[in-house]
């Protein structure tokens, strides 16, 4: 009998998150979400995996501040051992982040700051201090973003961060490779739902008409990735960037 593999989800209590963890346990995967403020989602999250056979945790973490990670990976520890009887897990997902909305003439020193702290520096060091309890021959999935590709107004620091993801993510892949741990990232276009997209009407159709689907995205078109990147028939995928917006702008 194989033994089973854990995920560390940060972000998991609600949109994109809730909906990798949900397909990581539909996978047979257990599950250790993070959350920054929202405990009661996050136990819900926890409940639903138990509900599909799975184990799992939810642990606080503010994924911005990097001074606490050596806490919260203590933790991680002690949760481990306690609900899984180990101290390892086999696959990072760095999902955790907020939005902004911002022109360039007009974002502050804090706005940027902000970005730079949970998309760039957060995700960096998270997976630094992740290496030691990281299993051989796991996966590293780091979330960044389709405006890494094309440019919409409000977004730069954003994108920024977002594309500094995707150049950190190769160099996981080729850092890592003896290990035979893989890193890709996934970048997701608009996502309704997933907590970070103004859900109205007028968006929606702006983006269902540039998308060559005809349709706005849902959690459940990326969830479904993420999980299949953690799974056998994924391991040849390696330092890639999985674009996910059914063809937005091409």
């Amino acid at each position: 009998m194989s033994t089973p593999k854990i995920a560390l989800v940060t972000g998991g209590s609600r949109g994109l998150g809730k909906n990798m963890a949900l397909a990581l346990a539909k996978k047979g995967i257990s599950v250790v979400l993070t959350y920054h403020s929202q405990q009661a989602e996050a136990q819900s999250v926890v409940a639903e995996i138990e509900a599909l056979g799975q184990k799992a945790v939810a642990l606080q973490l503010n994924a911005a501040a990097v001074s606490g990670f050596a806490d919260f990976y203590a933790r991680a520890t002690a949760a481990l051992q306690a609900t899984f009887g180990t101290t390892r897990f086999d696959f990072l997902i760095n999902n955790a982040g907020t939005s902004l909305n911002s022109a360039i003439a007009e974002t502050t020193e804090a706005q940027f700051d902000e970005m730079l702290n949970i998309h760039l520096r957060g995700v960096y060091f998270l997976t630094q201090k992740a290496l030691p309890l990281l299993n051989d021959g796991g996966r590293i999935i780091n979330i960044t973003s389709a405006v890494t590709r094309t440019s919409y107004h409000g977004t730069s620091a954003y994108a920024i961060m977002k594309g500094a993801v995707d150049v950190f993510t190769r160099y996981l892949a080729l850092e890592l490779g003896p290990r035979r741990i893989t890193a890709n990232s996934v970048a997701p276009g608009a996502v309704f739902g997933g907590g970070a997209m103004p859900d109205t009407p007028e968006m929606r159709a702006f983006v269902a008409q540039a998308t060559a689907l005809g349709r706005v995205a849902e959690p459940n078109d990326i969830g479904g990735v993420v999980a299949f990147l953690c799974s056998d028939e994924a391991g040849w995928v390696n330092g890639q960037r999985l674009e996910l917006t059914g063809g937005m702008v091409l």
